[in-house]
């Protein structure tokens, strides 16, 4: 058979899209230093905007509305940080207490492998000394990992305020590029995508409040099962430390696992606090944060989940968070442009009316 023209055309315009598609994945991935603080930026400045407009409205300065709402930001974030810097404090004072169990626990150890397994002490310091060798390059990549992150949401924190001031500043400038990018007669569909993203930003808002609060009664039920006393605050302060990536979940989990060794005397509690803690995750990753989300953007769940690895695939935690808002952005424009209709009712939840 011979090959059609309209059929290599289509063959051309097949290897375009994927060309395109590969140029912005590699853009996404390698400038994603700058990406994400600008993305945050971008999530905080339409929140923030309805605010700074209603204050102005009352007569307060611009400048001063935008500073207010960027102090009322930076509170919240120091309520996080203060949360998490007083787990510290307080997994701290108990480390003595902890220290103590812990050499217990391995003199216990010691002796149970000798008298169960015939493992004397020599053979057992060999193969602490074996295992600490093999370990060792993967505790120097854990905490390097660690210190990156550190690193990374330190700069986040300092430089996504001044994009998000900037954003806010050059709001009306932004719009007018924007205006005269696209051609006169979109000008009103730019405007009521402009609103929607507003709209739908405040939707994802809401979604994210739903995701934390399940987080942190899961957790709490599940350390109340367990026996771990005060489930409740460990619980919530777990889910509103999940907000920092790596190190919040890490952090959090540090003070129950030590009151549950201490309480208990015994090695399972603990663990199971790491598995509580641990199985709440995966839910919040795949289940309830996709669900939660979804709902409130009107977008289906399969297309959340894929998001959402992709997200963490390119950008990683943050990724995971912000590529949602992007896809229900694309929806936005889908469903204004008679050319993206398919891809509109594929973004869909299936729910809207024919």
């Amino acid at each position: 058979m011979t090959e059609t023209p309209s059929d290599f055309s289509k063959k051309t315009n097949a290897l375009e899209v994927f060309q395109h598609l590969f140029i912005a994945l590699a853009i996404l991935y390698f400038g994603k230093s700058l990406f994400i603080p600008l993305s945050f930026a971008l999530l905080i400045s339409f929140i923030l905007y309805p605010v700074c407009k209603w204050m102005e409205q009352k007569g307060v300065n611009f400048n001063i509305a935008i500073g207010l709402s960027l102090i009322t930001v930076a509170l919240l974030f120091a309520v996080i940080l203060f949360f998490l810097f007083s787990q510290i404090l307080q997994f701290y004072n108990e480390w003595q207490t902890l220290e103590t169990k812990l050499e217990e626990t391995i003199n216990q150890l010691s002796v149970y492998l000798n008298n169960q397994f015939g493992v004397n002490e020599e053979k057992q310091i060999v193969y602490i000394k074996s295992l600490i060798n093999n370990s060792g390059s993967q505790i120097f990549t854990f905490l390097k990992d660690t210190v990156y992150s550190l690193s990374e949401s330190v700069f986040y924190l300092l430089i996504v305020p001044v994009f998000s001031a900037l954003i806010l500043f050059y709001r009306q400038l932004l719009v007018q590029a924007l205006y005269h990018i696209f051609p006169a007669d979109k000008k009103e569909m730019i405007r009521e995508i402009i609103v929607e993203t507003i709209h739908e930003y405040y939707k994802f808002i809401k979604g994210m409040l739903v995701v934390y609060v399940i987080v942190g009664l899961l957790n709490s039920i599940g350390l109340a099962i367990i026996g771990i006393p005060y489930p409740f605050l460990f619980g919530f302060t777990a889910s509103i430390l999940t907000f920092i990536p790596y190190v919040g979940i890490v952090v959090s989990s540090l003070l129950p696992i030590t009151v549950a060794w201490i309480t208990f005397n015994s090695i399972w509690y603990p663990l199971g606090v790491i598995a509580v803690f641990s199985l709440v995750q995966i839910l919040e990753a795949y289940v309830i944060f996709p669900y939660a989300v979804g709902n409130n953007l009107k977008i289906n769940t399969l297309i959340i989940l894929v998001m959402v690895i992709s997200g963490g695939i390119l950008w990683g935690a943050a990724g995971m968070i912000l590529f949602i808002p992007f896809i229900s952005i694309l929806k936005l424009i889908a469903d204004r442009t008679k050319s993206l209709k398919s891809l509109s009712l594929l973004l869909s939840d299936g729910k809207s009316k024919k």
